[in-house]
């Protein structure tokens, strides 16, 4: 890292005008740019910790991966700017910034086909005043928790809730949910926590629970889950959502009370889950064609599947009869009990995976066509690799 010599401080304090200059790497700690103008400027992984950026000119300037804790960026002039991973905490000073717009990402010949992801995403709009330090707030007091391997939707919420219960200071409230990676089969919850919360600790104390909830049966999971409180398992059905509807993103508001789950795509929507009640399960019905590998006896695995479907569905039906399932603890009930009788039946739970390893996960879903048909799947899903 290039330390600033005193002779480069004086030309910065004597010139004030920076623009496109190159602090690339650049140790720039405690060190003032007050008033200057450094629009087009560089400081890409530059240490800017307790430097003095008051009233600077930094409109398209490149922050990517700068450093910037205790930095204070009261009046600084963002437009334009990239702030890919910069590092601002939540001892950023970010009182009275102008910004219009940023940039997310830095375009790269590393990374061909990228956008520069600019917020506000509509490039007819533009930041209200206050309104950028409003957007950025959240990012600095957040918990990622990321999933590089598909994430059980059930485990996420036990385990989150668990957090949450044993870290009542910590005020852990999720922001976000989003599909990651370059097949979407990664996923990362992230919460906003308060300014004192220890990230690292939350962190591990989360993934020791997760891991060790993916060792237990399904069932032991829905139970778990049923006995938590609504919250939770609302959120399992929210993450279900997100987990298995293609380019899904969602987004919780804490001002509004609100969440927003938004589909990109052709067909995109938004549905508001504000006070929602979760009876369909991890997944909305999903239309479309069936997912999987080659197909190379088309009409007797379609048959296959729906046996098996109408199998369980005649067994959710027999079940219902004498346990109703309204509430979604109720539906949780009823899919335990399916899943443990059609455990109890070796024939009936190897025509199961059979259909699922024919149609996937979402068609057998779509084809037993029931509140609780994600649970009961889900279930097969853990036998299949077993």
């Amino acid at each position: 890292m290039l330390n600033m010599t005193a002779n480069l401080w004086r030309k910065i304090h004597d010139t004030n005008n920076l623009a496109k200059a190159d602090f690339t790497g650049s140790n720039l700690k405690d060190g003032s740019l007050q008033g200057a103008i450094l629009a087009n400027a560089s400081f890409i992984g530059a240490n800017l910790n307790g430097a003095n950026l008051q009233d600077a000119d930094l409109s398209n300037a490149q922050l990517v991966q700068a450093q910037l804790d205790e930095a204070d960026l009261t009046g600084t002039i963002l437009t334009g700017a990239c702030i890919e991973d910069w590092g601002i905490t939540t001892r950023t000073k970010l009182n009275g910034i102008r910004c219009d717009y940023v940039f997310m990402r830095l375009l790269s010949d590393r990374r061909p086909g990228q956008k520069r992801r600019r917020k506000p995403d509509d490039e007819d709009k533009t930041f209200a005043d206050g309104e950028f330090v409003d957007f950025i707030a959240p990012m600095v007091e957040t918990l990622d928790l990321y999933h590089n391997q598909t994430a059980d939707p059930r485990a996420v919420a036990i385990a989150f809730s668990d957090l949450r219960q044993q870290n009542p200071n910590a005020d852990l409230e999720i922001i976000s949910m989003e599909k990651r990676g370059q097949n979407l089969d990664k996923f990362n919850l992230r919460v906003c926590t308060n300014p004192q919360a220890d990230l690292s600790q939350l962190h591990h104390q989360y993934f020791d629970r997760y891991e060790h909830l993916l060792t237990l049966p399904p069932q032991a999971l829905i139970a778990l889950l049923i006995e938590k409180e609504d919250k939770s398992q609302m959120l399992a059905g929210m993450i279900g959502t997100a987990i298995n509807r293609p380019g899904t993103h969602i987004d919780t508001y804490q001002n509004q009370g609100d969440t927003t789950v938004s589909e990109q795509g052709s067909n995109a929507s938004k549905y508001n889950l504000s006070n929602a009640q979760f009876a369909g399960g991890f997944a909305e019905t999903v239309q479309g064609n069936m997912e999987g590998g080659t197909i190379n006896n088309q009409a007797a695995e379609k048959i296959s599947l729906a046996e098996a479907a109408a199998e369980i569905q005649a067994l959710l039906k027999q079940l219902e009869q004498t346990a109703p399932a309204e509430t979604m603890t109720e539906k949780m009930t009823l899919a335990t009990q399916a899943i443990a009788q059609i455990e109890a039946n070796p024939t009936f739970k190897q025509r199961a995976v059979a259909a699922l390893s024919a149609g996937g996960i979402k068609a057998f879903e779509k084809a037993i066509d029931h509140p609780v048909a994600a649970f009961v799947v889900g279930a097969v899903e853990e036998w299949k690799k077993s």
